[in-house]
């Protein structure tokens, strides 16, 4: 039987992609032995995304968890980005500011990830963050600074190099 390789969620802006911080967070994670998930969508959703799977050899996939459009058969136009290996479609329309709402996709990304790294973002990424702590989940954000994720609780760490992001995961990953 094989073991079942744990999920690291990347949080962050869907619109503006933060391209030195995400990219770096995904070639870094596709060094590991694990999944990446995301929303998705663009910005940090895409930019992690084609970073981890650019890596030739890598163990993991690219998950999104995909929000459906007004139709609720139908995902959202612009989803999911192009690197979503397997996308998990959901009946789920709400984001942004709405993101805590029990019609939000974003219970599913902070359930189903082991750890979350926060990337700058505005209200979706702050109410990830929020349901990260709700739910107990190790979240982390790398940022310069913690105004770039307006609204996110003080008891998140921000972790402002890629070395301390990587020992944060690597800790949360390794712990019983």
């Amino acid at each position: 039987m094989t073991k079942r390789l744990p999920i690291v969620g990347v949080l962050g802006s869907g619109e503006e992609a933060h391209a030195g911080k995400a990219e770096a967070v995904g070639r870094w994670l596709a060094t590991l032995p694990v999944h990446l998930l995301t929303g998705g969508g663009a910005g940090v959703m895409t930019a992690v995304s084609r970073a981890f799977e650019a890596v030739p050899g890598r163990a993991g996939l690219v998950v999104g968890i995909i929000p459906s459009g007004e139709d609720p058969a139908a995902p959202r136009p612009g989803y999911p980005n192009p690197y979503v290996e397997l996308a998990i479609m959901t009946h789920l329309p709400l984001s942004g500011a709405s993101g805590t709402d029990v019609l939000s996709r974003n219970h599913i990304n902070v359930l189903s990830s082991d750890v979350l790294i926060a990337l700058p973002g505005g209200a979706g990424t702050a109410s990830e963050v929020i349901l990260a702590l709700r739910y107990r989940r190790p979240v982390c954000a790398y940022l310069d600074d913690r105004s770039e994720i307006p609204g996110m609780p003080s008891q998140v760490p921000v972790l402002a190099t890629l070395e301390e992001v990587q020992a944060f995961v690597c800790n949360r990953l390794s712990a019983p």
